[in-house]
């Protein structure tokens, strides 16, 4: 059985929803069968070659986006900065921290409102004659998110913490860190993830 050039190209055309699918490309020796002339033969078995390039190179593309897409951690959204405080010796001295969320997320409050979300909370520990008097957490905002039943109570952007420093007696005059942990759960619109914490400083003078 032969076919006409007009025939080929109209065969040609009327399966080429299965040339240009990614998931079936025609064999080689199907494309010899259907195609007799090798003029037109050789030009069916360029495309086919194309169409499997291009099929690989979109296949990878997609491995390579999903492989690139970063991996969301309650750390990862959160950043904190302490400013240097400087102690009377003997004496005690308020110190700001800042705990800075990236946009699109949220903390939960200390207190939270379930018992089931974790707080922010900050934890530092004593050491060289220097302690923590107190923290004071600051006013949150109350929200309503999809995943909860009533609206809850966040810290999000650029949040404030006041922690009262002591320096002691015992505690050597001059530069130190105060050294501790940052405990979050950070929250989309829909979910929270899993709990972190990021480790911390905040730089304290004794004078």
């Amino acid at each position: 059985m032969a076919f006409s050039k007009s025939d080929t190209n109209n065969e040609i055309t009327r399966n080429n929803t299965n040339l240009i699918s990614c998931d079936f490309v025609w064999p080689v020796r199907v494309v010899s069968w259907i195609v007799p002339s090798r003029n037109l033969r050789g030009l069916a078995l360029v495309v086919v070659a194309l169409l499997l390039a291009a099929c690989s190179k979109n296949v990878g593309d997609r491995t390579g986006s999903s492989a690139q897409r970063p991996t969301i951690s309650s750390e990862s959204v959160v950043l904190f900065a302490a400013e240097p405080v400087e102690i009377p010796w003997n004496g005690s001295k308020e110190a700001v921290v800042h705990v800075t969320v990236q946009n699109g997320y949220h903390l939960n409050a200390n207190p939270p409102t379930y018992s089931y979300l974790k707080a922010t909370e900050l934890e530092l520990s004593p050491t060289g004659g220097l302690s923590v008097g107190f923290i004071t957490y600051p006013d949150p905002a109350i929200k309503k998110f999809p995943f909860a039943e009533k609206p809850l109570a966040i810290y999000e952007g650029d949040t404030q913490l006041k922690v009262l420093l002591k320096a002691n007696a015992s505690a050597a005059k001059g530069s130190s860190n105060l050294s501790g942990k940052l405990k979050v759960q950070a929250c989309d619109d829909q979910v929270c993830y899993p709990p972190g914490e990021l480790a911390v400083a905040i730089p304290v003078i004794v004078k």
